[in-house]
């Protein structure tokens, strides 16, 4: 007969100075959840049941969605991020009114007319391939 071999897990014990720093860690808005699990190779439920015991945010049936630190950080990320999107748009407007009058000095110089002419028949296009 034929036995398995299991390899057992040892039962890893963290000392309550090690829990505490953990989650005044997450607290301070350093680290997430998910970074504090990756970093001291704990699953994150372990860590959620630290911040419930050792947090001072999280009294009962009190739950932290946000940091009040990190939705500050975040207001002024996308403030940032909207500035940079308008000064892209005033660029793209810039570029556009350029090749607009490049356009419009074209025409006027050598009589070509580089705008699309509603008038024009469309083209045939490729038709349909037929299969072999």
């Amino acid at each position: 007969m034929k036995t398995k071999k299991v390899a057992l897990r040892s039962k890893r014990i963290f000392s309550e100075e090690l829990r505490k720093s953990i989650v005044k860690d997450y607290e301070s808005g350093k680290m997430t959840v998910r970074e504090l699990s990756r970093l001291y190779a704990v699953t994150d439920k372990s860590i959620y049941r630290w911040i419930a015991r050792y947090s001072s945010f999280e009294k009962q049936q009190v739950r932290v969605v946000e940091m009040k630190d990190s939705s500050g950080n975040k207001f002024k990320e996308l403030e940032q991020r909207i500035q940079e999107l308008e000064r892209l748009v005033g660029q793209k407007q810039i570029q556009l009114e350029y090749y607009q009058k490049m356009v419009d000095i074209a025409q006027e110089e050598f009589g070509i007319d580089l705008k699309k002419n509603s008038g024009t028949p469309r083209s045939g296009g490729s038709g349909p391939t037929e299969k072999r």
